[in-house]
């Protein structure tokens, strides 16, 4: 049985999705991008700022979820330009313990919704 999660301290669905899944114990979430919730803008500003705003909403919705990054156990980034991967991931870094990071991907595409530079969805279990 799935249950579906939603916060409005995150972006709402752009399209026929839900922000989050809760399968029995594991969270399934939906990509983040860098909308601004309470106002619907993008963050844009620096790939800091950017990549700082999708682990923001991506943080508001594991709450959802009564659940935290350490709950985290994959992630997969997916970025407009490799070339940004190192300020990327020095952001992501700030959200997770060394030691106990998840496993992930990073993949570099074409597009991405809105046009944005980084979106990031993750797999957590309770």
């Amino acid at each position: 049985m799935k249950k579906i999660i939603t916060t409005s301290k995150a972006p709402a669905p752009i399209g026929p999705y839900n922000q989050a899944v809760l399968s029995g114990n594991t969270l399934y979430t939906s990509g983040q991008i860098a909308i601004n919730p309470e106002n619907g803008e993008l963050i844009l500003d620096t790939i800091e700022a950017e990549t700082k705003q999708v682990m923001e909403n991506m943080k508001e919705v594991l709450a959802a979820a009564g659940m935290t990054f350490e709950n985290i156990i994959k992630t997969s980034i997916f970025i407009s330009d490799m070339n940004n991967f190192s300020k990327i991931n020095a952001v992501y870094g700030e959200y997770f313990n060394e030691e106990t990071a998840p496993a992930r991907e990073t993949v570099e595409v074409s597009n991405l919704p809105k046009f944005v530079n980084v979106e990031i969805s993750a797999i957590a279990v309770k």
